[in-house]
């Protein structure tokens, strides 16, 4: 039982992740998103290789500054250890021998440079030795007046402290010990360890200082400690700060030069295609042409080809609507001028004769008025119904089985026969099953009309592939006198109607034809008429329509 739950929760975790990936394989393939991506990419790379190139730098220089604190802090070390350290009773170090040692190194021979100080200290971290003292040398400082810190200082403050912080990230954990350290602290470590102390830590002042102390130790026995401090860091960093400005000014041109490529290359297109859909929307029905945007190959071009197809489809269905609008006008116009006729001469009418067969006009009329308003009326509601209507799998062959016996059971079918041509296996469409028995009733009646009496209607129902794609054909074929060469297109016009001699006028509102091949077109197939292969003759109707099924 657990075996089929773990199995049964995997298939849905796999159909969930297959889910996910359809959702994301749009984006990922997507140029747009490439080109959006390499662009931000570049201005990143650009800021992290300068990033890269002050770190690498500001390392590289404090290990260097490191280095050469060590070096003559060690020198200092070894001069102490030979002039002011005796052994006996027990390993000791003079503290006016050290001082005097310094004094020898920096006053007589004038060796440390101004930015540097050195420092030797006991073993109770009291300092015996100041070089800076012992050269004479005053550091002066201008005390600030008192003030109330402004809001632009505070501010100023702030930036500093999240420098600070954010500098701190990048920071080895050795390196953020150091930075906590002062003097004494680092001179009691060296002294109890017994081992060199160096790194960067931060001054009274706040400035940064390198700081090298090394342990005084004669024989394995420490007497007290030299430190070496140079004070220049925070301007050498300065420097390399300056030295990052061309790459964060390269950086920023980057960036600019990409927001200016995406705003003409995506901002442009996308505003000129609102401008082009907000002036069609104000036209009034005057065509407006949208943005030409064909020539691009990502998800702006496909937008521009859509919005180009369905402006052009609708101004096809507005240009549709008016000359559908004027085709109804005139076509009821007609009936309605013959019942004004009959009407006005119906009061002049003499015998009762004339007056029956005004009467009749009037009610022919009526009736003519009444099916053409409903045909009307059916023509307009079909997209409507196509877009509501359920679609689902409709047997072809079922279908018109069961129109044709229809069909052989009403009185006005005149003796016609109607024969269904259908194979064995199911011949199956995806359509709406309401309008597309529309078009087959459409024309069947329009074969049995045209059918001489006891004459045969055949209908085949059969099955191609074409262009590797599965296709239901149906043909409705009669033996009446066939369609002029010249009408095969015009008889699918709206209104149009030529019927054989002796059928009623009136009784069609050449909407039929039409109406099917609208049904037809959208289901994705095609409705074409022809005549039969001679010496046969009569019309043939073909329907071609996606095979399918579930």
């Amino acid at each position: 039982m657990a075996s089929d739950t773990d199995t049964r929760r995997a298939r849905v975790g796999r159909k969930a992740a297959r889910r996910s990936f359809r959702r994301l394989k749009p984006l990922v393939l997507s140029r747009l998103a490439a080109l959006i991506l390499g662009v931000n990419l570049v201005a990143l790379v650009a800021l992290v290789a300068g990033i890269l190139a002050i770190t690498e730098n500001r390392r590289g220089l404090v290990e260097a500054k490191i280095d050469s604190l060590t070096a003559q802090a060690n020198l200092i070390h070894i001069l102490i250890l030979e002039t002011a350290v005796s052994d006996t009773p027990r390993p000791a170090m003079d503290p006016r021998l050290a001082g005097d040692v310094m004094a020898r190194l920096y006053v007589y021979d004038n060796y440390m440079p101004a930015s540097t100080r050195a420092f030797i200290h006991d073993l109770d971290q009291r300092a015996v030795g100041d070089s800076l003292l012992i050269a004479g040398r005053v550091r002066v400082e201008q005390l600030a007046p008192p003030y109330e810190p402004t809001v632009w200082d505070r501010l100023l403050d702030g930036v500093d402290r999240l420098r600070e912080r954010i500098g701190a990230m990048f920071l080895s954990e050795g390196e953020l010990e150091a930075r906590d350290r002062n003097l004494i602290d680092e001179v009691r470590f060296a002294q109890s360890e017994g081992e060199i102390v160096a790194g960067v830590r931060r001054g009274p002042d706040g400035a940064r200082v390198v700081s090298v102390t090394v342990p005084i130790m004669p024989i394995q026995t420490v007497v007290g400690s030299v430190t070496y401090e140079s004070y220049d860091l925070d301007a050498l960093i300065a420097a390399e700060r300056r030295a990052i400005l061309p790459y964060l000014v390269f950086a920023a041109i980057v960036i600019l030069a990409s927001g200016l490529g995406l705003t003409i290359h995506i901002a442009g297109p996308v505003r000129r295609l609102a401008e082009a859909a907000r002036e069609a929307r104000l036209a009034g029905g005057r065509r407006v042409k949208m943005p030409d945007l064909g020539r691009r190959r990502d998800e702006i071009g496909d937008m521009g080809r859509a919005f180009s197809a369905m402006t052009e489809a609708l101004y096809d269905r507005l240009d549709a609507i008016e000359s559908f609008a004027a085709d109804v006008s005139h076509e009821i116009k007609n009936p309605l001028t013959s019942i004004r006729s009959a009407a006005e001469v119906l009061p002049r009418a003499t015998d009762d004769e004339r007056r029956d067969r005004l009467i009749k006009v009037i009610q022919h009329d009526v009736n003519r008025l009444d099916r053409l308003i409903t045909d009307i009326s059916n023509a307009s509601r079909l997209d409507a119904e196509l877009a509501r209507d359920k679609v689902d799998t409709v047997d072809l062959g079922a279908l018109l089985t069961d129109l044709a016996r229809i069909y052989e059971d009403r009185e006005h079918a005149r003796k016609v026969h109607l024969e269904v041509r259908a194979p064995s296996r199911a011949v199956q469409v995806m359509a709406h099953e309401g309008p597309l028995t529309r078009v087959f009733t459409n024309l069947i009646d329009n074969a049995v009309t045209f059918s001489p009496e006891g004459g045969t209607v055949t209908i085949t129902v059969g099955r191609r592939i074409e262009a590797g794609r599965a296709l239901a054909v149906v043909t409705v074929e009669d033996e009446g006198p066939g369609i002029p060469p010249d009408n095969l297109e015009r008889i699918f016009e709206r209104f149009y109607t030529q019927r054989p001699a002796g059928s009623a006028f009136g009784s069609h509102s050449g909407l039929g034809l039409a109406i099917s091949r609208q049904i037809v077109e959208a289901h994705g197939g095609t409705l074409e008429a022809g005549n039969r292969e001679p010496p046969a003759t009569g019309a043939r109707f073909t329907v071609t329509l996606p095979a399918g099924g579930r």
